[in-house]
């Protein structure tokens, strides 16, 4: 019974209390990662200056698209007009056409076609007042411009692979103006004789 007074674990039917666990025991609650901070204003101005230009560079690449296929539209359009003058009934009688790598003219029995690049005109031959070449004295640029009645001119010029083809052109272009520009004019001045030919004479007495 003296160990019962000192250790209650001699008492049958008790138990020793139980013992306190250490501190490096127990259980640790989970590290959680430190927040992530928020971009900085700088940052945040540069990612949106960076989704600006990638904007800017992909409506450029459209509109460098957009304007390609206008030019091919354009040259297919071209293409097709000149077939289609190629397909059309041929016309007996001279012909004059020069061109170089941007300009063309054309006379023919329809008028006078000058063109430059993308750009065209065309001129009727009651259209034209006048047509007028000229040849510099050094070079190979053969120039030719159409006049209208109401004093406007146009002129266009197209390089010579040499200078002797300055003749060649002067001859065949004055064909063309003999043929259909000088003819209309003797037509009209014909039909005017008959006209005259054709009133009653008048009695002066």
């Amino acid at each position: 019974m003296k160990g019962a007074g000192f250790d209650p674990a001699h008492i049958p039917g008790l138990t020793a209390p139980a013992t306190a666990e250490p501190e490096d025991a127990r259980p640790r609650q989970a590290e959680q990662p430190p927040a992530s901070e928020p971009p900085s204003a700088a940052e945040a101005v540069t990612d949106d200056a960076g989704t600006a230009g990638k904007a800017e560079r992909q409506e450029e690449e459209r509109s460098e698209e957009r304007s390609e296929e206008r030019q091919e539209e354009r040259q297919e359009e071209r293409q097709e007009e000149r077939q289609e003058e190629r397909q059309e009934e041929v016309v007996d009688g001279p012909v004059f056409e020069a061109a170089d790598r941007r300009a063309r003219i054309v006379a023919d029995h329809k008028g006078v076609r000058l063109c430059l690049d993308d750009q065209e005109c065309e001129f009727r031959w009651d259209e034209i007042g006048a047509v007028e070449t000229a040849t510099p004295r050094f070079g190979k640029r053969f120039t030719v411009t159409v006049h209208t009645p109401d004093r406007r001119w146009y002129p266009i010029e197209i390089e010579a692979p040499a200078r002797a083809r300055f003749d060649e052109w002067e001859t065949r272009l004055d064909a063309v103006l003999d043929a259909y520009f000088e003819d209309g004019a003797a037509d009209e001045d014909g039909t005017a004789d008959k006209d005259a030919a054709a009133e009653p004479p008048t009695d002066d007495a």
